[in-house]
């Protein structure tokens, strides 16, 4: 058992072991020795061993590690102090013993006390994060400041542009870090004119953090730099005026294309929809629009004028009010009329002809419209005529599957004359998703108007 005889001396049974300080300061990264004095005050020679508790054990040793005395003599090892120069030892005052165990009586065991003062030291290092920044309007950094040091410090953050050209701003002026971690604080450049258009700019700048002194008395640490830019890019991106004049160029396109082929698809799909079958279907509905429903207003509404002898009520190359088939008004007025006719044909036969429209007596008919459909897209010619000498198409059938013709100076057609459909077939086509069949088959729908025939 032992017993303290004051804050350095302490008596066993065999034994007296004493510091000559009871307390000692210790620089971080640096070496302090400490001696510790021992007595053997037994009837025996005895060897000691020598061990540091407290917190401070890890970073002390006692040199020599075993000592051996005779009785009645004394000998002095060191306890050396070696506190690391890092965050993991805070500055401060800790307490400490070495303990001094007689190999031959344990029993016999002192620990003399002592407390050593870690001296503080501030060490900051900083990173800007990141270290270029770019944007038409600002730039965004954070700044990073990392306290290795032992103790709390606080840093004043500071920045110099490198030209007047931009502007730095910190969000917070200080910081107050804690040993072994880092704070961060955000930063903004500003460029102090806006830029529409052109090349970049880069805007250089400096930041900087300043620690404060540790404490009363000691110089501050030297402050810490670091270099960082911005580059300025202008608010309107460089391909705006190459994709403009593209899209003037595609939305020049798409108009043409709309007028070229998708406008005149819209309107022959809207003349190939006034079929027979939809002419009697609005004839039943209103009976009136037929020529011979009795209501002189319908034939001369649909032309726009009266008719009489030597009169073109009509409007050539329009049909506005078409009839079920071939027909004549009571000859006081213009008739629009269209009719239809289908004609098939074997291949080696020889020409097969239908007639679609036949003029009657006192009438002469006004030809406008012609729209000649090959669904199966058969090959071998179409020939359309009016009358035995005037031939209107001649086409080959492979050329087309629907054609649609519009004449603004109407073909007339006399009295008993008719409007034909001959075709010659070659080679039978093969509809998409149906068997082939056996013969060349072709339609046509004709539409104009249907006048009374003029007096000589």
């Amino acid at each position: 058992m032992s017993h303290p005889v004051d804050d350095l001396t302490v008596r066993g049974m065999s034994l007296t072991a004493s510091l000559d300080e009871s307390s000692v300061a210790a620089g971080p990264g640096e070496e302090t020795a400490l001696p510790l004095r021992v007595l053997n005050s037994g009837p025996t020679v005895e060897e000691y061993r020598f061990e540091v508790v407290g917190a401070c054990a890890a970073w002390s040793a006692v040199e020599p590690a075993v000592l051996s005395l005779y009785p009645g003599d004394s000998g002095t090892v060191s306890l050396l102090l070696r506190p690391p120069r890092d965050s993991t030892v805070p500055a401060g005052e800790t307490p400490f013993g070495v303990r001094v165990v007689p190999t031959g009586d344990q029993t016999g065991t002192v620990v003399p006390e002592g407390r050593v003062t870690v001296l503080p030291f501030t060490e900051t290092t900083a990173e800007l994060v990141p270290r270029s920044s770019h944007g038409s309007r600002n730039g965004r950094h954070r700044f990073a400041v990392d306290n290795r040091g032992n103790t709390p410090v606080t840093v004043r953050l500071g920045a110099q542009p490198g030209t007047e050209l931009a502007r730095v701003d910190f969000a917070d002026p200080e910081l107050r870090i804690e040993p072994g971690r880092a704070e961060f604080a955000k930063l903004r450049v500003r460029p102090a004119k806006r830029m529409w258009r052109g090349t970049p700019v880069t805007h250089p700048f400096q930041v900087s953090a300043v620690p404060q002194a540790p404490a009363e008395g000691q110089e501050a640490p030297e402050p810490v730099l670091v270099d960082g830019s911005y580059q300025q890019e202008p608010l309107l991106p460089p391909w705006l005026p190459r994709a403009l004049v593209v899209a003037a160029v595609v939305l020049i396109a798409l108009v043409g294309l709309w007028y070229a082929l998708l406008r005149p698809a819209v309107k022959s799909a809207a003349r190939e929809a006034v079929t027979p079958e939809a002419v009697r279907s609005a004839v039943e509905a209103d009976p009136s629009r037929s020529p011979d429903g009795g209501d002189p207003g319908g034939a001369d509404s649909a032309g726009g004028d009266s008719a009489g002898p030597g009169t073109d009520g009509g409007t050539p190359g329009a049909s506005s009010s078409p009839s079920p088939g071939p027909s004549a008004d009571d000859g006081s007025a213009n008739a629009p009329t269209s009719a239809q006719v289908r004609v098939s044909d074997t291949v080696g036969g020889g020409a097969n002809s239908g007639t679609a429209l036949r003029v009657p007596a006192g009438q002469t008919f006004q030809l406008t419209d012609i729209v000649v459909q090959n669904p199966q897209g058969d090959a071998g010619t179409v020939v359309v005529s009016a009358g035995p000498e005037t031939r209107v198409l001649s086409l080959g059938l492979e050329n087309f599957r629907d054609s649609d013709y519009h004449f603004v100076t109407p073909i007339v057609v006399p009295a008993g004359g008719t409007v034909t459909m001959t075709i010659d077939c070659r080679r039978v086509g093969r509809p998409v998703g149906a068997p082939t069949p056996s013969r060349c088959t072709e339609s046509l729908f004709l539409g104009g108007t249907m006048k009374p025939a003029t007096a000589g």
